[in-house]
């Protein structure tokens, strides 16, 4: 049931109806497939030209989410089901795959560099580690990095798309700080 209330409010998002949206739910329950690997495929095969930001607490995550969209984009299934998303052989690396049509999911983690680019969707896949919630000055940088780095890569500041998929580990992480902030939806 989870998967489903997951689908409806990422279509809400979207839609234009709830641009802001958390998910919150335990590890292994499918929320980095669906928001990291699966969203991104969907939203590029049914519109090859939206710019997507996905990023994680540690590089190597970020990439593993990357390699993973990689292989649902080249399957045979996929290219058949959306012959207009096309990969853009000029720029088809580890961290960005570019489409013909000027779109891209690009992978990055907190912290990483986003100068010069700009997303109409922004997906924050677990942005702290579970080891270092407990640290002040962890959660206040990545909490810093989200609303000074991160948000100002949103072309559309109203209506661009930021989903957030993460566990809770303090009242006072990435989930705490948007929800104390206002505007996101919270499942």
């Amino acid at each position: 049931w989870h998967i489903d209330a997951i689908a409806y409010l990422i279509g809400e998002a979207l839609a234009g109806r709830q641009p802001r949206l958390i998910i919150n739910l335990p590890p292994r329950y499918l929320k980095s497939v669906i928001v990291s690997v699966a969203l991104p495929a969907w939203v590029l095969g049914h519109d090859p030209s939206r710019r997507i930001i996905c990023a994680s607490y540690g590089d190597e995550l970020s990439r593993k989410h990357a390699r993973d969209f990689r292989l649902v984009v080249e399957s045979q299934w996929y290219r058949d089901l959306f012959p207009a998303m096309r990969i853009d052989p000029r720029k088809n690396t580890e961290a960005e795959i570019a489409t013909t049509a000027n779109g891209f999911r690009y992978a990055t983690s907190v912290g990483g560099a986003l100068t010069g680019r700009g997303a109409n969707i922004i997906i924050v896949d677990d942005p702290l580690k579970a080891a270092e919630a407990e640290s002040d000055a962890e959660r206040v940088r990545v909490n810093e990095w989200f609303d000074s780095t991160l948000y100002t890569r949103l072309d559309d500041k109203a209506q661009g798309i930021v989903i957030v998929a993460m566990h809770r580990l303090h009242q006072d992480d990435v989930t705490g700080h948007l929800t104390e902030r206002g505007g996101f939806a919270v499942l």
